[in-house]
Formats: structure tokens, sequence, C-alpha cells
């Protein structure tokens, strides 16, 4: 999370900047010297441009002073890391490399026809086409032979139809996609960028009510029926209110959380206010205090059971019932709807969504047809037959090798601007790159190796010139190297130290304790209720502080007639009680020994050995003596057994036990407030004492256990604040230690020259 936060926050910030060790001109001016470091104006200037140059405030002199300050101290903690040698290690190198492979994309395409592609696809979403096919399969590599076949068949299809024969009955019989035998070819409805380009490209082309020419993508030869278009659904906003249920919950909660739901509803449609619901009721924290409104969202953003009722809402203000999603159950209320954002909100997700679509394979071709001519690629004809001339059968099972004598291998068999590709480069890139293809021949095997041969040699010679040809891949590229390189000294001298540094933190802690003090707090607890009756109910049991816990209650510990010896199966059965008292202190349980009718001579003495039997088991099992009780006032005549009953001084058991008929009867919360964290409890005075009041149509209960005055946190309350500003000291103080061993200086009339009058 720190690495994501520099790159993208400090990064942002703080990066792009020449190497400053290797100078670039000896005659142009610089702005700042680090020790014997010069650092251009020209590469200070490029760096506030791109950081601050849209700025409002953009060249005033307080700005390039501020923004001077801090590519400073950057620049200084980028010397110390290249000082200990940071940037040759293999685990840096490794990790720059993979960002530079990153960072060549968007100069590995042919930028006109990626705008034309975009703009394409934007235009195409405004609509949605309901369309059938017949599918004829073929590799994309396959033989000419078969690629005829193929295309000679979806052919004889389309004459078919276009005589007259019903399409849906051919695709059913003829069409190769497998989900034909149930769907006769039908597709439903999509829109741009749901299916590979040469087939949406097609349906897009053809009338509604009209059969295509034959498609080839690289599932094979396709013929398109349009059966219907309709304008795009657009996008809408809702809000919704939520109760977490996941699958694979246990059945009671998910029962709990249905009856949940289905209380909220019924308030719902009772009119109560929307925004209080969500409020009070609401499980999804993210929304909960904005009314549950969500981001606008258009088809295939949302889980399909959540979107499918939220499109179906017709106008705003119109609620759905619970709906079930994988997270639990939703009531959704559309806020609004509009048609398909315009071009200039889409673009940059297009531009994403392009790059990684079947239509970027036009992008590629017409990019390797440019690099070609402007590397000047030069193919030797000669060597080139004799290469294509060495496949054999070999080749198509997989196991070709290169068994040629070097003096024939060795000579070019391309140039890319003036540099030789040879034939045995060739030949190592064949045997490493091979696939048995036993439908192929050899010689077109072989070729479709020298297409990507040659195709992967323009796309690395381009990748390796790319810092030449284009200067701000250059500057993004030292970048992130500069990034890297920071981070990994921040986290050991600022980061990683100050969580490590135990001793450091503390004393840090000691000297600034003015820093961290409580302001007055309040401990206490607020019940929140449906009624009055409820409330009334709920306090004598609140003062009890002790809480019947009905769900997932044991069973009963049976015995034999006349027995006090635990089976085998009680044995197991308290085994699981021992762990859960153990888990949770706040459990305890109560032992209430039982006898029948028939061991009416023995009642006493029976009840009291198995209760004291059961408790003996449960104490030697680790449980402590507080948790553990038996009731003196034994049960004859009922049963053989040992009842067992829960207790707890959680108070979000008090919540379980009237929540059992009315998920929304009451609410509990118990801890420590501070002002302004609580809307109930600051409307009470500040002092210990039980109030009640009513507000929004819930009843109150609120008991101040104790004041607590203002005063000093221990560590341990503001560890996460107190880390949080000792990094920041380390960090000032590392500065100040490398400006003291690279002293600055400031050319400040360059500076001047910066600052817009």
């Amino acid at each position: 999370m720190r690495k994501s936060f520099f790159y993208f926050g400090a990064a942002a910030l703080l990066l792009v900047g020449c190497k400053g060790a290797q100078p670039q001109a000896s005659k142009e001016p610089v702005i700042l010297t680090l020790g014997d470091r010069p650092v251009y104006t020209s590469e200070f200037q490029y760096v506030y441009n791109k950081n601050n140059g849209s700025a409002e405030n953009a060249y005033t002199q307080a700005s390039v002073q501020e923004y001077l300050d801090l590519y400073t101290n950057f620049k200084l903690k980028v010397m110390d890391a290249e000082s200990r040698g940071l940037d040759t290690t293999l685990a840096f190198r490794r990790e720059l490399d993979g960002y530079k492979q990153q960072l060549a994309q968007p100069y590995l395409t042919e930028k006109s026809v990626t705008e034309k592609l975009i703009r394409e696809a934007y235009d195409r979403m405004k609509q949605e086409i309901n369309a059938s096919h017949i599918l004829i399969n073929v590799p994309p590599d396959a033989e000419p032979k078969d690629t005829l076949a193929a295309y000679n068949k979806i052919l004889d299809l389309r004459k078919r139809i276009l005589a007259g024969e019903d399409f849906n009955k051919l695709a059913q019989t003829y069409s190769e996609d497998p989900s034909a035998k149930e769907n006769h070819g039908t597709l439903g409805y999509f829109t741009a960028l749901q299916m590979v380009y040469p087939f949406e490209d097609a349906a897009y082309k053809t009338p509604v009510g009209q059969l295509s020419n034959p498609v080839r993508t690289r599932f094979g030869y396709h013929l398109i029926k349009v059966n219907n278009v309709r304008p795009a659904q657009g996008e809408v906003k809702v809000s919704h209110i939520m109760v977490r249920a996941t699958p694979g919950m246990p059945k009671a909660d998910s029962v709990a959380a249905k009856r949940k739901i289905d209380e909220i509803y019924t308030r719902v449609v009772r009119k109560e206010n929307w925004d209080r619901l969500v409020a009070q009721f609401s499980e999804d924290v993210s929304s909960n205090q904005n009314g549950g409104e969500l981001p606008w969202f258009g088809t295939g953003r949302m889980l399909p059971s959540f979107e499918e009722v939220a499109f179906k809402l017709a106008k705003p203000g119109d609620i759905s019932k619970p709906v079930q999603t994988p997270y639990g159950w939703h009531i959704i209320k559309l806020v609004e709807r509009r048609s398909l954002p315009s071009y200039d909100d889409m673009e940059t997700s297009l531009r994403n969504r392009v790059a990684k679509d079947s239509r970027s394979e036009l992008n590629k071709a017409a990019f390797i047809k440019r690099i070609k001519t402007e590397n000047n690629f030069l193919e030797i004809p000669a060597a080139k037959q004799y290469a294509l001339g060495k496949a054999d059968s070999s080749l198509v099972k997989g196991s070709w090798k290169n068994r040629f004598p070097e003096k024939e291998t060795n000579t070019p068999l391309f140039s890319i601007q003036g540099k030789n590709f040879r034939v045995k480069d060739f030949f190592d890139y064949a045997e490493q790159n091979q696939k048995p293809k036993p439908k192929t021949s050899p010689a077109h095997a072989m070729q479709l190796l020298y297409d990507g041969f040659a195709e992967q040699s323009l796309l690395n010679y381009e990748k390796e010139n790319l810092e030449n040809k284009h200067l701000d891949y250059k500057m993004l590229v030292q970048e992130y190297r500069e990034g890297i390189l920071l981070f990994q000294l921040m986290d050991e001298k600022v980061w990683s130290k100050a969580i490590e540094d135990t001793v450091g933190l503390k004393t840090f802690f000691d000297q600034n304790r003015e820093n961290y003090k409580w302001d007055t707090r309040a401990e206490a607890t607020i019940l929140s209720a449906a009624n009055k009756q409820i409330l009334e109910k709920a306090q004598p049991l609140l003062n009890a502080g002790r809480y019947e816990a009905r769900k997932n209650k044991p069973a009963p510990v049976l015995f034999a007639a006349n027995a006090t010896t635990l089976s085998a199966r009680a044995t197991a059965q308290l085994d699981e009680l021992a762990n859960r008292l153990t888990a949770d202190p706040n459990l305890s349980v109560i032992l209430t020994g039982q006898a029948d009718a028939r061991e009416a001579t023995r009642k006493n003495t029976l009840v009291q050995q198995r209760a004291s039997q059961v408790s003996s088991y449960l104490l030697n099992k680790g449980v402590p003596a507080a948790q553990v009780s038996i009731n003196n006032t034994p049960a004859g005549n009922r049963q053989r057994a040992v009842t067992l009953d829960l207790y707890s001084k959680d108070v979000k058991v008090l919540e379980q036990v009237f929540n059992e008929n009315n998920p929304l009867a009451l609410q509990v919360t118990n801890r420590r407030f501070g002002k302004g964290e609580s809307k109930i409890l600051d409307k009470v005075n500040w002092q210990e004492g039980t109030y009640t009041l009513e507000q929004d149509g819930r009843f109150y209960l609120v008991q101040v256990h104790k004041i607590l005055p203002p005063g000093y946190k221990n560590l341990n309350e503001t560890r996460g604040i107190a880390t949080s500003d000792y990094q920041n000291y380390l960090e000032k103080q590392w500065v100040t230690e490398l400006r003291q061993r690279y002293p600055v200086k400031v050319n400040q009339a360059e500076v001047d020259k910066l600052v817009k009058k």
C-alpha cells in the first residue's frame, strides 16, 4: 500500500528527471547544484511544468520555490540510493525492466488507427444489436486449402438461406458453435467491445432482417443474421439498502438476514424516510452515510441480478423488492437515469478496452507496416528462400532441428536500420517456437514462423530505441527508475525503521506527548428500540449485565438410566462447548441436573452428581471456573440429562434476545465516545446517569457510565498516528543529513527566469 501511494502520490509530485550523474552540455544553464552534481534548468522546468503547469498559481515565485525545495530533497534521496549501489542490484533491474515493458505499450501502436477505433466503438455503443449466427470452425493459421473448404461450406449455407431455407434450422443442424443445438444460433443483445471485432464489425454493417456475407474471425467463418437493433440502455444511478448474507454462511444467519431485509422493505413501503432507514440499517459501509447512493453504472458493470432489477425501475423514486446477490440482500431505489456518457467522459476507459480488444490487431498490423518503412526493413530474397526451403516433416511434429552448416546460416536474412538478422537467428527462433501442427504442411508452418520472427525482430528493435525516438518516454522511464530507488531507501530509512525501531518510537512519543491527548470522552451504552415497550423490557436486562444466549444453544447432555458417567457422544458435545467458552470470556454456562420419574429414589443424588460431572469435565478442559456454575435447584422427574444454559456479558447478545421476531427491534452500542461521535449521546448531559429520549421514530436509552476527563494517550492508543509522525521526523532528519553531505547551491537568477512577471 505504501508503495502504491508513493508511485501515484509522491511520484506525481516529484518524479521525472534526467539522470544527474551525466551532464547534458557544459554550457547549459544550471539551476541547482547538489554537492558537485548539477541539475539543469531544462530538467527542472520539464518536471515542474508536467506537475504544476496547469495549476492556477503556476510559475509564481512561491510555487516555483516550493517545488524547487521538494525537488531538491527528492534528488538528494536518489543520490543517496545511487551511492549505495541500489541501482545495480538484480532485483532493481528486473523491476525496472517490468515497468519499461508496460510504459512502452502506448508507443508501440498506430495512434491514428487507435483514435479511429475508439471513436467507432463509442458510436456503436449507442446501439445494441440482437443477432443470430452460424459458425464453421477453421483455425487462424489453417492451411489455405482448409480455409477454402470452410469458406465454401459457409457460402453454400448462405445460398440456401437466401433461397428460402429456415436460418434457425440450418444453424441447429450445421453450426459448429456448440450452443446452437439449443439456441438455434441466437446470441441475444450485444454492443461494441463485447464480440470479437470482425464479428462486431459485420453485425453493425448488416441491416435488420438481412444476412451478412461470410465473416472470418479467429474461430472460423460466420454468417450473421441481424434480428433487431435498439438504443443502448445507458446508465443508471441508484441507492440501496443492503443486509449482508454471503454464500456458505450458517443457515440461521441467512434466515435472519432475509427476515431483516423483509422488515426493512415493509417500512420502505410505509413511506418511512429512505435516508434514515439507510443510515440506521444498511450494512454497506461505503454508502450508508450518503443515502445508499452508488456511482453511475451501465450494462455489465454490476452483478447481473442487481443490474437487471436496477434497469427495470422505470422512473426516479421507484423502489424494488428485495433482490439477492452474492453479497447479500438489497432494496434498490432509482435515483436517476441517463443516456450514454459523452465521448470525452468515456475516452480513457474506451482507450484501455480497445487496447485489449481483438480490434487491436488492426492497429498492430498498421504499426508493423509503418515501422518496417521507418526502420528500413530489407529482406534478402535468396536467404529467405534458403531458410523457408529447410522445412521438413519434423517441423509439423514440433521436433525440427537446425543441423545446417554455420557457414550457410551465418548469412543475413534481413536487416533493420542496417542491423543484420541472420538465418541462424531465425532457425534458433524456429526451434524454440515450433509447435506440432499435424494438419499443416511444413512449408506453411515455416512461413508462419518466419512471419513471427520478422515481426518480433521489428518490435524488439523499436522497443530498444524508444528512448532515442521519444523524449517523453525517456523521461518516463527515468521517473520510474528514480521512483523504485527512492521507494527502496525510504522503506529502509523511514517506513520500516519507524515500525521496527520500538525504542526510538517510544522516545519520540514521550518527547512529544503534548501532541497525543484525549479530549473529554464518555463511556456509555446506547439502546435504540423500535418502540417504548421494547426499551422498558430491555432496561432491566441491561442493568443485570448478563443476557441469555439463545442462538446456537447446546443440546442437553444425556445420561443412561441411574448413571453419572459421560458417554463418548457427551464428551464430544462438551469438547465443543469448552472450545466456545475458552474462545469467548464473555460466555458462561449454568448447569442444571435432571432425573426422570424412574430414578425417583436417587433423584437428588443423581442430579447433583451429573451436574458436577459435567462441571469437572469443562474445568479439566481449561474453562475458567468463573464461567461455569451449577443450578442448585435441580429439576426432577423430567429427563436423564444436564441442561446447558448459556449467558453472555456481550451487549450484542441483548440485541439477539429482542430481534428474534423483529430484526430491527433493538440495536445496542457500548464503547467510549468523543464529542460529535454520536448524535444521540450529544443530546444528553455528559454526566453519569441514565437518560431516555425519542428521535426520528426510535426510542433511546443512554447510560453514561463514566466521564473521562482530558488526558494523555498511551502509545498503544495512538500508535498509528505516532508512527506516522515518527516517520516524518526520521525523514526530516535524513534530509538534513543529506544537505550537509551534499551542500545545496541555488542559482537564484535561473529560478527568477522561471517566474512569470
